[in-house]
């Protein structure tokens, strides 16, 4: 079977308070967009049996560094072969989400990974089983089982949907050659109380978001990497009605009332659009 794991963008993040287990408390909204990896399982037949191991795990597209091993959805399998038997199989990836981008492609390709095995093998896990098991894996994991608007508390793994709408506005994501680590984006950032709630905010239509609606790593990882900076200028002088940085880096979104003309202007960033 193959599914087609989405990325997300945060709209706004709040960094609000240190937690006693080395993790920050944080406030967002996480929205789903159709950026998206393929991710297929295939049972190996039984007269032939895969080398050493139960699975054979294949990743083209983007390249990702690492042993395979520490790759999502590798911890995915392993997290409910633990747990049930599974035939041996090949696993494909093939990735079209930039990684270290704040996008949160490995979590989307670990939760889908997680959806696929069970309805392949007709596990029998519920969907609160599932978001248990995901965030085991990483703190937005969850949220990819339900892949839906929603505000986000906690670590990301408090979930509540919201019902928003974006399909009317253009949606364009730019990522720099650039990578910026989440641990290191952390370690640069000030926890504190946002003067507004998200939830308030979010509420107010995108046009006024400009003003309102932040994201907290904005501030020390536009210092360290300019680049990011000058990439949401751009959005904003081509006409976006707000534009920021998704999560802790290095892509920016746009939200456009209509679809800009891009040609030429950031040459060979990676580039996305959701009227593609």
């Amino acid at each position: 079977m193959i599914c087609f794991p989405n990325a997300k963008i945060n709209l706004g993040l709040h960094v609000v308070s240190r937690r006693t287990d080395g993790y920050h408390n944080l406030e967002t909204v996480f929205y789903p967009v159709g950026l998206k990896d393929a991710l297929e399982i295939i049972p190996t037949p039984e007269n032939k049996p895969v080398t050493g191991q139960k699975y054979r795990f294949f990743q083209t597209g983007i390249p990702v560094d690492g042993n395979p091993e520490n790759n999502l959805v590798i911890k995915a399998l392993n997290l409910i072969a633990s747990e049930k038997d599974l035939p041996a199989m090949d696993i494909h990836l093939f990735k079209q989400i930039p990684s270290g981008a704040g996008l949160g492609g490995g979590s989307s390709d670990a939760a889908f990974m997680l959806d696929l095995l069970n309805r392949t093998f007709e596990l029998g896990y519920s969907t609160e089983d599932l978001m248990l098991k995901a965030a085991r894996l990483g703190a937005d994991c969850p949220f990819f089982i339900l892949n839906k608007p929603a505000f986000a508390t906690g670590t990301g793994d408090r979930l509540e949907l919201l019902n928003m709408e974006l399909s009317d506005y253009t949606i364009l994501l730019v990522k720099p050659d650039v990578t910026v680590s989440t641990g290191e984006a952390y370690a640069m950032i000030t926890p504190r109380t946002p003067e507004l709630p998200l939830k308030e905010v979010i509420r107010k239509p995108p046009e006024t978001w400009r003003e309102y609606l932040k994201n907290d790593f904005e501030t020390s990882v536009f210092k360290k990497n300019p680049e990011i900076c000058r990439i949401r200028q751009q959005l904003y002088e081509m006409g976006a009605v707000y534009a920021s940085m998704s999560g802790s880096g290095s892509s920016v979104f746009g939200l456009f009332r209509k679809e800009p003309d891009r040609q030429g202007i950031f040459g060979d960033r990676f580039v996305w659009c959701n009227r593609d």
